[in-house]
């Protein structure tokens, strides 16, 4: 069952990779159907070159031009779409006919190249050759088999190991390609047989090397599916192992049966095999790719039964028009269509890679951000950058084009192929930058320990890091779509130019926007304030939360968000710079003993600055001042402290606390304002109490 297991792991790509490598299979020397590849015709008979001759004159030039330019203009579209047609129809016609024919000289060719090859091998010694060719073929297999025995003792440690699940699969591959071309390079070949031999260790190499990446692939979808299931989530976004493991099977089976028939007919031309035959062998090899593809789209896994059917189907009709295309020798429509299934295909499973390798690897590329941004977007530019270049190549848009006189078609296809690059690249740009800034950013967090000095650097690379990261991605954006326009053919200086009049047009005529944003640069020019700090401007306060070019966002201590333009602020009070010293005034009564009320608040200020909460906050410590004045009803004494900025809020709540129990433990008085009402009640008392002592004297009666 180990045996098994470890050969099923080691069998295929993923997903959707089959039909990728699938339809890239087809590679230019399966696609090398351009009539101008065929072998050179005869030459000309002797009329035939006068004629050419006699239609270089310029006489026949200038009549030619002219019959041309007096043609009726009516039915042009209609004919030029029906000469399009009859050159399309021509030029299959000529290309199936000449792989045709080619098929009546091919025995001819096979026996001419037997005796050459034969001939060679015979005279450099039968037992020499075969010696030679079985030992590019099984060296590198037994090097690698003993590298495979010592990697089995330390695979679980290196796997365990951050960013090794590569290393038991990919350095083994790396010791046979090593081994064969060593090999290669060690023997002595005569001319034929180097080339031969070459084409099979370049072969050799592929398919270990395909094979080898794809294992890695079902690995890590295979630890990103088990670490999914054992976080409990729902809807996982791998694959399932059996879909893997069925479509890297069928990635094998591909590239072994490609690169054999790539070997094989990279083989023929050094053997004297013309283009045709070549051509020829290539398509009749290549009804083995497209069984291979039917057959994994009609074998595939987990397919719909209803829908499913439909999918094959229309997959099936689109594969057999492709290899038609391939046949009638029209590449461009061909890598058309390729790219069309491709295209999206290879991304998908880009994505799915890179996505398993971020799970497995969660902790290796915790820390490295731009490596994982290299990951994730550099893949797919890469992809696609590859994919566009190779395009070109087929339609044949290269480079040398603009040296050898290119048409407007021919011009605007290598623009675009190349805004695309330029895009991409400025893409890959900008992500990787983004990266690295927040990067700075998170690390610079004001949060935690860390000395003033520290928290002030920190606050500064907070506020100024998200400016310049605005900034780089105007410069980022402008810069590309200036080189993509340039590509096109398009002329960018006046474009510069108009944009310069454009700006300062809409300068004058947005003189406020202008106005913010310059003032914005002067204001962090000045470092006037930073992410986090509390500040005080006109009728606006809050802290500062975020920045833009023109505006800034306050956040009020009682919950609303506010954002200020930049021309708007004027001065600005910032509450967070350095220190602040708070004032604190009391009221206690005349009879107070101020003496006594100074010490009993020294020694408050010596129990805050000894508070390991209070105190590391405290610049100075609470001390009185003395009398600040004599008022109606108190004396009015004033205290003060210096503190860092934003604590002094806590500490004087504190403060006031514990001076309200100390003065009450030592019989100090707080002064509050009291109200005496005074009148002429008392004196009434006094009179009716002497008339009824009176009245009851008079009468006998006893006092009360």
């Amino acid at each position: 069952m180990e045996r098994d297991a470890a050969g099923v792991l080691k069998a295929a790509i993923s997903g959707i990779l089959a039909l990728i490598v699938l339809l890239g299979g087809i590679s230019p020397s399966f696609a090398q159907t351009s009539p101008a590849q065929a072998p050179a015709a005869a030459a000309p008979p002797a009329q035939v070159r006068e004629m050419m001759q006699l239609m270089q004159t310029p006489e026949v030039k200038q009549w030619m031009s002219t019959q041309m330019a007096t043609a009726p203009a009516g039915g042009s579209a209609a004919a030029d779409q029906m000469s399009v047609l009859s050159g399309l129809l021509q030029h299959a016609r000529r290309h199936v006919a000449m792989v045709s024919d080619a098929a009546m000289t091919l025995p001819f060719q096979i026996g001419n190249a037997s005796s050459l090859f034969l001939g060679e091998i015979a005279a450099n010694g039968w037992p020499r050759m075969v010696a030679q060719f079985l030992a590019i073929f099984l060296l590198g297999a037994m090097v690698e088999s003993l590298a495979r025995y010592a990697f089995r003792r330390r695979r679980r440690r290196l796997a365990a190991m951050a960013g090794m699940h590569l290393a038991p699969r990919v350095i083994p591959a790396l010791i046979f390609a090593a081994a064969t071309v060593l090999a290669l390079l060690s023997l002595g070949w005569p001319p034929l047989s180097q080339s031969i031999a070459i084409v099979c260790v370049v072969a050799l190499i592929v398919q270990r090397f395909t094979i080898c990446l794809g294992g890695v692939l079902v690995d890590l979808i295979g630890l990103a599916r088990a670490e999914e299931e054992r976080q409990g989530i729902t809807a996982p976004t791998m694959p399932g192992r059996v879909v893997a493991l069925f479509w890297y099977r069928r990635c094998a089976t591909f590239v072994i049966y490609f690169m054999l028939g790539w070997a094989a007919i990279q083989s023929m031309e050094p053997l004297g095999y013309s283009p045709s035959a070549r051509l020829l062998v290539g398509y009749i090899l290549g009804i083995g790719l497209l069984l291979i593809a039917i057959e994994s789209v009609w074998s595939r896994p987990h397919k719909d039964e209803k829908r499913g059917h439909g999918i094959s189907w229309a997959l099936t009709v689109y594969f057999l028009l492709l290899w038609s295309l391939w046949v009638a020798g029209f590449n461009w429509l061909l890598w058309l269509g390729i790219y069309v299934l491709l295209l999206p295909r290879v991304l998908a499973v880009s994505t799915i890679a890179v996505k398993s390798l971020q799970q497995t690897e969660a902790s290796f590329l915790a820390t490295r951000r731009i490596a994982t941004v290299l990951l994730d977007r550099g893949v797919r530019a890469l992809i696609i950058a590859v994919a566009a270049i190779w395009l070109g190549q087929m339609l044949g848009v290269g480079a040398d084009t603009m040296a050898a006189g290119e048409t407007m078609v021919d011009k605007i296809a290598r623009g675009v192929i190349g805004g695309i690059v330029i895009l991409l690249a400025a893409d890959l740009l900008w992500h990787v930058i983004k990266a690295y800034i927040d990067g700075k950013l998170l690390d610079s967090s004001v949060d935690g320990g860390a000395t003033d000095e520290e928290k002030a650097r920190r606050a500064r690379i907070q506020t100024l890091l998200p400016i310049f990261r605005n900034i780089l991605a105007v410069v980022i954006a402008v810069i590309a779509a200036l080189m993509v326009l340039s590509g096109l053919g398009i002329e960018i200086r006046p474009l510069i130019a108009g944009a310069g009049v454009v700006g300062v047009a809409v300068g004058f005529g947005a003189q406020t926007i202008v106005k913010d944003v310059i003032s914005g640069m002067f204001y962090l020019w000045d470092d006037a304030f930073r992410i986090g700090e509390y500040i005080e401007s006109g009728s606006h306060k809050g802290v500062v939360e975020a920045f833009s070019l023109r505006s800034v966002k306050l956040r009020h201590h009682r919950g609303p968000l506010t954002t200020v333009p930049f021309g708007e602020l004027g001065a600005v009070k910032n509450l967070n710079r350095d220190w602040t010293i708070d004032k604190i005034s009391l009221n206690v009564k005349y009879d107070t003993d101020l003496v006594k009320a100074k010490k009993v608040i020294k020694q408050i200020g010596q129990t805050l600055l000894e508070n390991p909460e209070f105190g590391p906050h405290i610049i100075e410590t609470l001390k009185m001042k003395g009398v600040e004045q004599f008022g109606e009803f108190a004396i009015e004494i004033r205290l003060s402290m210096m503190t860092k900025p934003g604590e002094q809020f806590v500490i004087r709540r504190n403060a006031l606390a514990m001076i309200r129990n100390a003065f009450k433990e030592n019989g100090i008085e707080f002064a509050v304002p009291t109200v005496q009402v005074a009148g002429d009640r008392d004196a009434e008392v006094d009179a009716a109490v002497a008339r009824y002592a009176a009245h009851a004297r008079a009468n006998g009666e006893p006092a009360a």
